[in-house]
């Protein structure tokens, strides 16, 4: 039992400092981004098309672990300004097909050019080869963690 314990005990340690590490993180990359007018929910919605393709606000608020309300405002602001168009949805009348438009996919390509901002510019300061191996091999299980 006391090995056990201890196991719970580490694993909670672990999370909350992840936890402070990841608001950290999200804090520099909203820094980063304030002066795109492009939010980081945005970011995601728009990384997400770009990574899966076309999806319904229903599959992209899933995706996101959002309600489907929260991510509609988000892509509301993305087709305002531009990034994202909604064309109707090929075999269900109720529903609409997000897609990324060139300016989307211009914002994604100057974004990434850009060395993805300040936590690269963090990450090459701060971190050294090995440690952004590391970082680079944790980012699966991160993701896996974040997405289940």
């Amino acid at each position: 039992m006391a090995a056990e314990q201890q196991l719970d005990t580490q694993l909670r340690e672990t999370a909350e400092e992840l936890q402070l590490a990841v608001s950290l993180l999200v804090r520099h990359m909203r820094m980063a981004s304030a002066g795109s007018g492009v939010t980081l929910s945005q970011i995601s919605v728009l990384k997400r098309l770009d990574r899966d393709g076309p999806s319904t606000v229903t599959d992209l608020a899933k995706a996101e672990k959002i309600r489907p309300q929260s991510l509609n405002s988000t892509v509301s602001g993305l087709q305002a300004d531009g990034y994202v168009e909604r064309t109707p949805h090929p075999t269900d009348g109720r529903q609409r097909v997000i897609t990324l438009t060139d300016l989307g996919h211009r914002f994604l390509r100057e974004r990434k050019q850009a060395g993805h901002g300040r936590l690269a510019e963090l990450m090459a300061r701060r971190l050294t080869t090995a440690e952004l191996q590391m970082v680079t091999s944790a980012v699966p299980l991160l993701r896996r963690l974040a997405e289940s």
